[in-house]
Order: C-alpha cells, then structure tokens, then sequence
C-alpha cells in the first residue's frame, strides 16, 4: 500500500494515469507525446507506477504497451471508503478492470486478477477439464502440446463444443496462447480470435492477464467484456475458497 500512496503523490504520475484511463494501452512513445519529459524520465514514472502494480505492461512484437490496473485504487476505497457498504461479490467484481482498445494492431482486451494460489495451480484450473466444468460450465479439452487442438465442450452431457480452435504456444504453468473460433465459422480466418493467458508470480499471490485480441466486430467485443470478468472471477473464488461463484454456464467470453 505504501507504493501505491507513493506512486500517486507525483503530479506527472497522476497524470499519467488519466492519460491511460482516456485511453489505454499506449507505448511509451504515445504517452511521451503528452508529458513535457524525457523518454527517460517518463520511463522512471512508469517503473514505479508497474511497481505499485497501477500500471501493467503487455508485450506487442517490440513495443510494450500500457494499461491502467485499478486494482489497487479498489484496495483502498475498500479499506477506508466503503468497506462495509459492499457485499462481497460486489467487491469481487469490483476488483476487475477491462481495458478495450479500437485500434486492430493492439490487443483489444487485457485483463488483469491477482488470485492467492500457485502458478501451478491457476495453469492446472486452465487446462484441466474437471476443474474449467466447475467454474466454467465448461471443460476445456486438449493435451495441450503445442499445435494441438482444443474444445471447450459443454458439460450436458451433449458433447457440443462452442468454441474450438490450437495451442498456438503452451509454457507451463506461466504462459497459454490459443486461438478461438465457433466451430461453425472453422476455416473463415476474419472469424478466429485469440487468446493469451500469462501466469506470474507476484509475492506471494499469482498475477493473472488474459489478453483476448483479434475479434472481428462490436459483438464479440461485447461478449468478451462482459464474459471474461465473471469467468475469472469464478476462477478466483475457486482457487482462494474451494467453492466457485454461481455461474452462467453458457457464458463463453467471445462466442
């Protein structure tokens, strides 16, 4: 908490933050356009917001680009604002943030969730088709090598699969990447999405960002902004409780 408090005490920081709240996702050189600073002066003023874990960074090819993490704002409205006028799956919920960007040469969602667990164990509630039923209402069925195929089947017992799609890249347990189509639309390249998972630990909780980038129109935007919040936070409840939140199971971010 003491970064945090830190981090905002500096007007440039401050600053920065609104720039990535009017519009997020920028590289360094985006927000240098509007801060009378140096390259590397700004550059410093990031490393401590990333520190305050106010900012998170996703690599694009060789550009990083910038998000704005609310978490930590949360954290401190929860504890002296209004901590007992919320409920908790409100302050679950609270505790997302959703960054959408129109731009095509960026990712077009990035979300970020600090869950209270293991690399291992946020890979294993990925990957592992029991455990994605009981929070997803769904399983998630691969071997997951690379350049496999994988199904997220619906737990009726009628084998239908809403999305489909590879295991473009798999590094276990700290970084997924697979594409994502309806299996009706297999084949139409303008139709597939894809999907990041990067797992890092941070002290002693796990850093979770999902980046689901390349959705084709407003309505797969949509559905990603308000599938992958719940989804996650399933997840999250299922990993720190033992019990996942009551769920939707035909919610499928994207579809």
């Amino acid at each position: 908490m003491d970064k945090v408090f830190k981090a905002l005490a500096d007007e440039t920081r401050r600053r920065l933050l609104d720039r990535l709240h009017e519009q997020n996702g920028q590289t360094l050189g985006e927000l240098c356009e509007h801060i009378d600073m140096t390259r590397q002066s700004v550059t410093q003023h990031l490393a401590v917001l990333e520190a305050a874990n106010l900012v998170s960074a996703v690599r694009r090819g060789r550009e990083k680009l910038h998000y704005l993490n609310p978490v930590p704002l949360h954290e401190i409205q929860e504890r002296w604002i209004d901590k007992f006028e919320r409920p908790r799956l409100s302050a679950l919920s609270a505790l997302k943030r959703r960054a959408e960007e129109a731009m095509t040469d960026k990712p077009t969602f990035v979300y970020v969730t600090y869950i209270r667990s293991t690399p291992e164990k946020v890979w294993e509630a990925l990957t592992d088709a029991e455990l994605t039923a009981a929070y997803w209402g769904h399983r998630n069925v691969s071997d997951w090598k690379r350049g496999s195929r994988w199904e997220h089947v619906r737990t009726d017992g009628s084998g239908i699969a809403d999305v489909v799609g590879d295991v473009v890249e798999s590094a276990p347990p700290t970084r997924l990447v697979t594409t994502w189509v309806d299996p009706q639309n297999e084949g139409q390249e303008d139709k597939y999405s894809r999907v990041t998972f990067d797992i890092t630990p941070h002290e002693d909780i796990v850093r979770l960002t999902v980046t689901h980038e390349d959705l084709w129109d407003e309505g797969a935007l949509s559905d990603v902004s308000g599938g992958w919040p719940a989804v996650l936070s399933n997840l999250k409840s299922l990993l720190e409780t033992g019990t996942p939140l009551p769920q939707d199971p035909w919610l499928v971010p994207g579809h």
